[in-house]
């Protein structure tokens, strides 16, 4: 497989992420127009040329919905004639007329005009469009492949997207979960991700294991990001804690402090009154707090330290030794020690 063919290929074995494999199967025996919904980074562009794949018959154009902006957004689409408005010195195919017998992937269709929306949707139906400045009419005929992260039923609501042109696209839909919802693919993703940065590079069970918890706002993209940061700042092959990007790096120190407050308030309870407590041991109270008069042994001290961690990172044991500033063969050792559960 080439490196390109490489950046398309649809990573992860998880529930949703088979059954969206079978959906692409299915879409690529057929020419329906299918609807990607999903938040931004989580691979509907990877999904859309899937579905190619499975039979390329004619070309694949993306139209990036979002990029195209003022006056020359139709011409961008339809392209234009010579002299159709000043600067056209020459005339121009459009993005409809190169998909022509092959596929348009129409990226962030959300962002796209109401006016542009209605002439899309006489291309979709009549298989006709007419460039900027041209007496005539051509033909483009092409299976139609939508991405958005909007909730176009909400937005038809609204009135900024036509009605008729969303029923024409949602014929097949599929939503793409976000990475924080498929976690167990993460380890597959980082491979990918690793093998196709070369170098034979592997991360620290640390690194790892910071990752699982971490929730990606960004997905799938934000992981690639992640792993080309990691790489190209690390000398050796062996990716450690500290040549994650800041995002994580904050994420670290959050749990941290999340965890030194959670341990303060389980160490430092507040007073019972003597109103709250059992009839039988109140009158037995003085009005004034007793002296302090006991001493913890510092191994229990200890103990309560580990088991707070180890509860706060919900058995996350890498994390807990950070957290307690001590390694992981100290931590297991301890464990073993004072006969604690890992």
């Amino acid at each position: 497989m080439s490196p390109q063919e490489s950046r398309h290929v649809l990573v992860g074995q998880s529930p949703r992420a088979r059954q969206i494999l079978k959906l692409i199967d299915k879409l690529g025996s057929c020419r329906w127009p299918a609807l990607l919904l999903g938040e931004t980074g989580t691979g509907k562009e990877v999904v859309a040329r899937e579905i190619y794949a499975r039979n390329p018959e004619g070309p694949f154009v993306t139209i990036d919905c979002s990029s195209m902006v003022g006056p020359l957004m139709e011409s961008e689409l339809f392209g234009h004639t010579k002299g159709a408005f000043t600067g056209a010195t020459s005339s121009k195919i459009g993005l409809i007329e190169a998909a022509n017998g092959g596929t348009a992937f129409f990226d962030e269709i959300g962002e796209l005009p109401l006016d542009l929306q209605s002439k899309l949707l006489r291309v979709l139906q009549e298989k006709e469009f007419r460039p900027l400045g041209s007496l005539t009419s051509r033909r483009s005929d092409f299976r139609i492949i939508a991405a958005t992260n909007r909730d176009l039923a909400k937005e038809v609501e609204k009135g900024t997207f036509r009605r008729d042109l969303y029923f024409r696209l949602n014929v097949i839909n599929i939503r793409l979960a976000p990475l924080r919802e498929r976690k167990q693919d993460i380890p597959a993703l980082i491979n990918h991700f690793l093998a196709r940065a070369g170098g034979n590079h592997t991360m620290t069970a640390e690194v790892m294991e910071l990752m699982l918890s971490y929730d990606w706002p960004g997905n799938v993209r934000e992981l690639e990001n992640c792993i080309q940061h990691m790489v190209a700042i690390n000398s050796g092959p062996l990716l450690h804690v500290a040549d994650l990007p800041s995002a994580l790096q904050n994420h670290l120190i959050e749990k941290k402090s999340q965890y030194l407050t959670s341990a303060a308030a389980a160490n430092h309870p507040q007073p019972l009154l003597s109103s709250e407590l059992p009839g039988s041991l109140a009158p037995s109270l003085p009005a004034e707090p007793a002296a302090f008069s006991g001493i913890i042994p510092l191994a229990e001290l200890e103990r309560r330290a580990i088991l707070n961690a180890l509860e706060y990172t919900k058995g996350d044991r890498a994390l807990a030794a950070q957290l307690l500033g001590i390694g992981r063969t100290t931590l297991y050792r301890k464990l073993k020690e004072y006969n604690l559960s890992p």
